[in-house]
């Protein structure tokens, strides 16, 4: 299946970096975190790639058209320089397609723009392009297939340092839970899609708003549990989190090297 990543946000919550970087090209160890997304998807078979581009698509292009298999896998090094044999390969049997979505574009937007690429898909994924997991997705692929939905997407406990509380009308505490005690679960991207979604997605929404309260009315969106690995680079603290990992080498969402 296709898989259409959305690259173009702002990431305002990481100035640090994205004054000078777009949020998918900030990178954990030596890799951007968009790569390390692609490849998981690579890595079930899904090698077909459509990158909705915004906020300085031109840094992405950049790594991609500059992109050198030498330098990130082994190869063996011959006759002065002249022979080189790569020993592995990351991305020479991908195919990405760049598609510029708009600086300010929301998300349905950026669906809307790439649907043209789309066309004869009856299922593609989509997901955004910040948050690492070791999902078993071929799992969550065969229970979608066996539903009638149109759209699906992953189902996760949250994983920040909050407490839900339950207020009375007279606003006295009736509760107060850790969030991942709570009970709620969060969307965690990861979507797979009917074509249909386009039925239900008009020009300028969101998609999580509007397209998906009209597949909800029809029971038509679902989503899959999952308590394993998930993790969002949102902020300053969940990029030191997730360098803090990789330092220790603790890579769960490498699943190509489970």
């Amino acid at each position: 299946m296709k898989v259409v990543l959305f690259c173009g946000g702002l990431g305002m919550r990481l100035k640090e970096y994205s004054e000078s970087l777009p949020k998918p090209m900030i990178p954990i160890g030596n890799k951007p975190i968009l790569w390390y997304i692609m490849k998981y998807y690579a890595h079930f078979g899904h090698k077909d790639f459509i990158l909705c581009l915004g906020y300085k698509a031109d840094v992405i292009k950049t790594y991609f058209l500059n992109y050198q298999e030498y330098i990130t896998n082994d190869f063996v090094y011959s006759n002065g320089g002249k022979n080189l044999k790569l020993l592995n390969s990351d991305i020479s049997d991908w195919k990405i397609t760049f598609v510029d979505t708009g600086l300010h574009s929301n998300i349905g937007q950026r669906l809307k723009a790439v649907e043209k690429y789309l066309n004869g898909e009856k299922m593609f994924l989509a997901n955004y392009s910040d948050g690492l997991s070791d999902l078993p997705l071929n799992k969550m692929i065969d229970q979608f297939k066996k539903s009638k939905n149109v759209a699906n997407f992953l189902c996760i406990k949250p994983t920040y340092s909050f407490h839900v509380v339950k207020v009375a009308k007279n606003n006295s505490v009736k509760g107060i839970k850790h969030i991942e005690q709570s009970g709620i679960r969060i969307n965690g991207g990861f979507f797979i899609f009917r074509n249909e979604i386009f039925n239900y997605l008009n020009e300028g929404e969101e998609l999580i708003n509007e397209p998906f309260d009209r597949l909800i009315e029809e029971n038509k969106l679902g989503c899959y549990k999952y308590d394993g690995f998930w993790r969002c680079m949102d902020t300053f603290k969940d990029k030191q989190l997730l360098d803090d990992m990789y330092a220790k080498g603790e890579q769960p969402w490498e699943v190509w090297n489970s």
